[in-house]
């Protein structure tokens, strides 16, 4: 055990979850690869949990934090921000929602604490729909919401939560019927439970879900929710934390594979924007943004050097059509990862969308999550020099694959044979 792994142990809690069975420091890192206290480099296949979007200590991003940092860090938000005002102004034209207003918060989960804020007050329920095997964040409220108990320590909640049938196409109850029979199944299960119940405040939705495995249901499935939902006037929270910013490709925001009835009422974002700095947020419509009667301020979201870093990393990201990127470069890793699991029992499925990729493990022979051959793919990986993720509910186990935007065809297939061989030795 490393003398900082030792001193990690005796000062911070227990369930602060380390990847490793020796776990390692990571000191720098450029482009898409890092290295750690021991000079070992990685190919950095899970971006500081798909937050590293553009890629490690890009100048443009690293100017841009420098120059406002000599300038002034922080003054909270209640003085004018001229940062704040452009990076909302950019956020709200991209967000697709009409008479959008951004509200800036340090993380994911304080996007998704406002939204819910926003959602309840705005509706006045405290009743809110979910999806199973769904990860929202960490905080009281947001594991009180969270349809994964694997990352939801409590059931204690100041919101009644009930779990809607969707977010996992390859499992569960509609699994065997085919896209269009499965939607109009979750359809139908959603109109029986809201018979049952009083109008809930909003749904809340991941249109990828991350934490839970990259899981997604068919495209269309939260548009023919949102048909439902208006005619109660049930709020769409689309959390985008993980999908947004063109990672999946396709589209620059996940709702957008389910936009026929229209944008989300309510976006939350984080991660990706800020390329490794504090970055949260909440689009909504004006009337729900605004619908809140008592002050409130943020001392640190929207913070002048986060906004600087914001700005500089999603022109990067619109300037050299990362989205397109991941589109093209994602297609053919999910392509090369296919190949490999077909010849591979303990590969149950590969899914995902641009470069958000899940390889779902199993027992082999069987359908049972295998939560030990995913420890030793990681640790196997890591060995050979590629970081990844893993994720699943309680009844799966999956890798996560989610490199910053900018990967090359190169470091693609460098990638993928490296998880070939970890796959292999599984």
């Amino acid at each position: 055990m490393s003398d900082l792994y030792g001193r990690h142990r005796s000062v911070l809690p227990d369930w602060l979850a380390l990847y490793y069975a020796d776990p390692i420091e990571i000191t720098h890192g450029e482009g898409r690869h890092v290295w750690d206290a021991a000079g070992n480099r990685y190919l950095d296949f899970f971006g500081g949990i798909l937050t590293t979007m553009t890629a490690h200590a890009l100048p443009e991003i690293t100017k841009a934090v420098s120059e406002q940092a000599g300038r002034i860090v922080h003054s909270s938000t209640l003085y004018l921000n001229r940062p704040m005002v452009e990076l909302a102004e950019r956020i709200a034209q991209l967000s697709g929602i009409p008479d959008a207003r951004v509200f800036f918060t340090t993380s994911g989960t304080e996007a998704n604490d406002t939204a819910l804020l926003l959602a309840t007050t705005y509706r006045q329920s405290n009743q809110i729909l979910a999806m199973r095997n769904s990860y929202h964040g960490r905080s009281f409220s947001a594991v009180g919401i969270t349809g994964n108990k694997g990352w939801s320590p409590t059931s204690l909640s100041p919101l009644q939560t009930l779990y809607v049938h969707g977010g996992v196409r390859t499992r569960g109850p509609y699994a065997e019927l085919g896209d269009a029979d499965f939607i109009a199944a979750c359809v139908e299960d959603l109109k029986d439970l809201l018979g049952h119940i009083r109008p809930p405040a909003a749904l809340i939705a991941e249109p990828i879900q991350g934490v839970g495995g990259f899981t997604a249901p068919p495209d269309g499935l939260y548009a023919a929710f949102r048909e439902v939902l208006q005619e109660q006037d049930i709020l769409w929270i689309a959390d985008e934390v993980q999908t947004g910013w063109g990672r999946t490709g396709e589209h620059f925001w996940g709702w957008q594979a389910h936009g026929q009835s229209g944008p989300p009422d309510i976006l939350t974002f984080a991660k990706g924007i800020g390329n490794g700095m504090s970055i949260g947020g909440v689009v909504a419509r004006a009337d729900i943004m605004n619908c809140l009667d008592s002050n409130s301020i943020s001392t640190f979201g929207g913070t002048q050097i986060t906004m600087a870093a914001g700005l500089a990393n999603l022109t990067y990201l619109l300037e050299h059509d990362l989205q397109g990127n991941a589109r093209r470069v994602g297609g053919l890793l999910i392509e090369r990862l296919r190949a490999i699991g077909a010849q591979l029992p303990v590969v149950r499925e590969v899914r995902g969308r641009g470069l958000m990729i899940g390889v779902e493990l199993v027992e082999p022979g069987t359908d049972e999550a295998n939560p030990q051959a995913a420890s030793a793919v990681l640790e196997a990986a890591r060995e050979a020099g590629l970081l990844i993720g893993k994720g699943g509910a309680h009844n799966t186990s999956a890798l996560r694959i989610a490199p910053p935007l900018s990967l090359t065809v190169a470091e693609a297939e460098e990638g993928a044979a490296i998880l070939d061989r970890a796959l292999r030795s599984v």
